[in-house]
């Protein structure tokens, strides 16, 4: 079992496609598309900025990537709609394999760390409402040297702050990039595959292990 774990929050912690049902108030049958694109942005905007050395924080790149998705789709959105959204946007739900797992990791007693582009308080906030905060040891945050992932400074960061060495940690990710960053900065990398058509970017570098929940992450290790 490794000794020290740095689980991704949005997309593999907490479910961002939980957004759908606020969204659905407003736009109905476009709910879906409109949280797919508003994700892929989120995460776009994160990118450019990170090789732009132009920092915003995560909450600015969610804003930012909500009036995209505005603007394409054609939909109107009052003021008052849009900082609900945004607000929903903090109260995300947890996938359902997510408390179970960390159980079971916290009494074998690894060391087991949130670890986002999210603000500090902005991650914590998603973990307490999603009742898995006490299951982790601490947050660390992309935030906290101004980039994103998969920028390999943060990645170091995580150790450092952790007090890991890469051989001994693992990044657990929902999202391919974040795995193949990790891997690419020293680390070990496990993709969660929660969509069976999603496809890991065909790169040189693959991931250390590949699971479809964080239960049969859990098994994996064990075994």
């Amino acid at each position: 079992m490794p000794a020290t774990i740095a689980f991704d929050v949005y997309g593999t912690l907490i479910d961002t496609a939980g957004i759908v049902a606020a969204l659905r108030e407003h736009l109905g049958e476009k709910a879906g598309a409109f949280s797919d694109l508003w994700r892929a942005k989120q995460l776009e905007y994160s990118f450019r900025r990170g090789l732009m050395q132009n920092y915003r924080d995560f909450s600015v790149c969610t804003s930012n990537a909500l009036d995209f998705c505005c603007a394409t789709l054609e939909v109107e959105m009052s003021a008052e709609q849009r900082t609900r959204l945004l607000h929903a946007y903090r109260y995300l739900p947890a996938f359902p394999d997510v408390k179970p797992a960390l159980t079971k990791f916290r009494e074998t007693g690894c060391r087991l760390y949130a670890f986002s582009n999210g603000k500090p308080d902005d991650v914590r906030n998603l973990l307490q409402h999603a009742g898995i905060d006490m299951l982790l040891d601490g947050v660390v945050s992309t935030d906290e040297i101004k980039s994103f992932k998969p920028n390999p400074g943060v990645y170091a960061h995580f150790l450092r702050k952790s007090g890991a060495c890469g051989a001994d940690a693992w990044l657990i990710s929902g999202n391919p990039f974040d795995v193949i960053g990790a891997i690419s900065a020293g680390m070990h990398g496990a993709w969660v595959k929660r969509n069976a058509q999603a496809v890991f970017d065909p790169w040189e570098i693959q991931p250390s292990l590949t699971v479809t929940s964080l239960v049969e992450l859990f098994e994996a290790f064990r075994g």
